[in-house]
């Protein structure tokens, strides 16, 4: 459910402003723009495999144009695809910004748009889940 350019090519440039909108890079605090890249942040075995199923994506927007809620609302809601990147930042143990990123993501149309129909992590073609990584965000959220 995109607009098509030509034949079966979508137009995903909606799809792609909204991934940028989560500021999908590593954000730290406290550090200068000339020290950026000068220092490697170390995590544990544990944290890194918290990324596990999430990193693999490859952005196809299979799952989110398999979405209702994306079919109807994909200029306000992000999808998918976005949310679970967003949740892949959110609990990175080396991000500075986990707070600002969840109240980023607060509001009808962020999070709270999906109703867990699960077409997401059937279509995907990488087997990955982003339905669990949306109902995590959704538990941060009213967790506070």
């Amino acid at each position: 459910h995109m607009y098509v350019v030509k034949d079966i090519v979508p137009d995903m440039g909606n799809f792609y402003a909204q991934y940028m909108a989560i500021e999908p890079y590593l954000k730290k605090k406290n550090v200068s723009e000339s020290d950026v890249g000068k220092e490697s942040y170390l995590q544990s075995v544990e944290d890194r495999a918290k990324l596990d199923g999430l990193y693999e994506c490859i952005l196809c927007a299979c799952c989110s144009t398999s979405c209702p809620s994306y079919w109807w609302n994909q200029d306000k809601y992000l999808g998918p695809a976005v949310l679970m990147q967003a949740y892949r930042w959110i609990i990175d143990s080396r991000d500075d910004f986990r707070k600002e990123r969840l109240e980023a993501l607060e509001g009808a149309y962020k999070v709270f748009k999906c109703h867990t129909i699960l077409n997401c992590t059937k279509v995907c073609p990488k087997g990955l889940n982003p339905a669990l990584a949306i109902a995590e965000i959704k538990k941060m959220l009213a967790q506070g």
